[in-house]
């Protein structure tokens, strides 16, 4: 595992002035890189050498890459396990954050509203009986995750013989839609098949033109349910550049070489406090049994959409196994990490411990 601190393409008086204060556009083809300082590199030495100390199993926190932006320059890019810089890598649950920022688009487009009701796009498909809890659920509800359900849809949602959306329409809504969080990947997947409903594209085509292209990514794959609807919630593959893009961007408030890609109000809403929230499968009523607090847990930081808040004011896309890309809007940085991992909290503990003071 070599360090690649990458030789400065701008002068390094850039850097050491009052420009390093500033957050600097980014809008090249591929993101500039800069050179890292003896203090950064240290810094991430400690930290890999940590994820291979800390794990309770030897297996517990394997990293695939790292890649450290400040004001717009990669620092820091290091690959392991086999990965590479021209291997995309499975998403997860970042998928999430790029379907949130679809739906951005297709709202500045008119093509739909916070408020729109979720069942109206598919009458066809609602049960024969439409719960008033149902008929509420809106737009907004899927991005908070706050659906009304009590448990995340799942049993037979996935199957090849159901219909996903009529699965998901057929799930018990129990509480009033907006009031109480419970992680949802479905719901995401509901937002990809509304994007593909109103828009004639699916969700990768409709972001290829509008994102994908100008960030100069590769359209990549999606993985898509049986009836041909991107899952939305997952099954996204990308470089580990690309995801940098990303975080780039929505650290400059949607912006891209003079573009506005994502519309500026909508990079904050999704970045802000929205719901209270907790960690994937754990009620709220438990948090405080389980002594899960804001204190020590980066899941009850707040829930934007499809975003996650964190301690230090940073926010984060997040996918199983430790995907993270992670922006820090006081420090104008950005953090990238590909991982497979089976510790999470621990594992963003060992960023807070070793990153943080650094970026």
């Amino acid at each position: 595992m070599k360090s690649i601190c990458m030789t400065l393409l701008c002068t390094a008086s850039l850097l050491m002035t009052g420009c390093s204060s500033a957050k600097r556009q980014v809008s090249t083809t591929d993101l500039p890189r800069g050179e890292a300082n003896a203090e950064l590199c240290a810094a991430v030495d400690s930290f890999v050498t940590a994820t291979r100390q800390r794990p309770v199993r030897p297996d517990s926190i394997q990293l695939h890459s790292i890649m450290v932006l400040k004001h717009g320059q990669v620092l820091i890019e290091r690959w392991f396990n086999g990965e590479s810089a021209q291997k995309p890598h499975p998403m997860y649950s970042v998928s999430k954050t790029f379907t949130a920022a679809a739906v951005g688009m297709a709202i500045r487009e008119g093509r739909l509203a916070l408020t729109d009701k979720v069942v109206s796009f598919f009458p066809d498909k609602a049960p024969a009986e439409v719960s008033d809890n149902l008929s509420a659920m809106s737009i907004r509800d899927l991005l908070t995750m706050t659906c009304g359900h009590e448990v995340e849809p799942r049993a037979g949602v996935n199957a090849d013989s159901v219909d996903w959306v009529q699965g998901f329409l057929a799930h018990p809504v129990v509480r009033q839609p907006g009031t109480y969080f419970v992680y949802n990947s479905i719901g995401t997947y509901m937002l990809s098949a509304i994007l593909q409903k109103v828009t004639g594209q699916k969700l990768v085509d409709y972001l290829d033109e509008r994102l994908f292209q100008p960030l100069h990514i590769e359209r990549p794959v999606w993985d898509e349910s049986p009836q041909g609807i991107n899952c939305g919630g997952w099954g996204l593959n990308l470089k580990t550049e690309d995801m940098a893009k990303m975080g780039q961007c929505l650290l400059q408030g949607g912006q891209w070489n003079g573009q506005q890609l994502i519309p500026a109000e909508w990079v904050k809403e999704m970045s802000s406090y929205q719901v209270p929230c907790g960690p994937a499968g754990t009620p709220l009523e438990d948090l405080e049994r389980l002594n899960i607090t804001p204190a020590n847990n980066d899941w009850t930081q707040g829930y934007g959409y499809q975003m996650w808040r964190c301690r230090h004011n940073a926010f984060r896309a997040d996918g199983y196994a430790g995907q993270y890309i992670m922006i820090f809007p006081d420090r104008d940085a950005v953090l990238v990490l590909t991982t497979r991992s089976s510790l999470y909290q621990p594992y963003l503990d060992l960023i807070w411990e070793y990153l943080l003071p650094v970026l």
